[in-house]
């Protein structure tokens, strides 16, 4: 294999994270996904990034849907997670990767909720370094955030190589010498990169 470290993201490359079909779970018809996914969506990036407060956040979303929604709002910031179904391929590969004792690390933005949901759970249990950013008030594809991964973990970039869905976070490493892949659900094609 080319590289010592192999540091994955989470959304989209170990579980899916599609927010329709998470959001379809807490609602019983088009309307209310509409006016639900308006009040719940729009500060995503602020959770992940920790600049808001998780429950705090509960709050002011239900504030602002109808009174028949506002408990749809708390059973979904309470158990979105349980819809973020994990991907086979890229299980089955973490998997792999542990047999041949191969280092793997993650970096993923997620809120303080997801962070602490998801750190004792198969498969991200077992890895050798987690980094979630919101705990951090540090996300991707800002170059902080891949700088604490390596100090933390006392990481080369030039060892390591990077998963990740979206093409700026993939960018960013690279600038800072991890090189990577923009993941699109084709593990063998990370394979070939990685030469496994």
């Amino acid at each position: 294999m080319k590289y010592k470290n192999i540091v994955f993201d989470f959304g989209n490359v170990i579980g899916r994270f599609d927010g329709r079909y998470i959001l379809e779970h807490f609602c019983s018809s088009e309307e209310d996904y509409r006016i639900l996914s308006g009040a719940i969506f729009p500060r995503w990036p602020d959770l992940d990034k920790g600049t808001i407060d998780y429950d705090s956040n509960i709050e002011t979303v239900a504030f602002e849907v109808p009174d028949r929604l506002k408990e749809n709002v708390r059973t979904f910031f309470k158990d979105w997670p349980k819809y973020v179904d994990l991907l086979p391929q890229t299980t089955a590969f973490i998997k792999e990767l542990r047999e041949k004792d191969a280092n793997i690390y993650l970096l993923s933005n997620a809120s303080t909720y997801f962070a602490e949901w998801f750190s004792d759970r198969e498969p991200i249990k077992d890895f050798d370094g987690i980094v979630f950013s919101a705990p951090l008030k540090m996300a991707k594809p800002e170059p902080e955030i891949y700088n604490y991964l390596f100090r933390q973990f006392h990481l080369d970039p030039e060892d390591c190589f990077f998963i990740d869905d979206l093409a700026a976070n993939i960018l960013t490493g690279k600038s800072l010498g991890m090189d990577g892949i923009v993941f699109t659900g084709d593990i063998e094609e990370v394979k070939k990169k990685i030469d496994f």
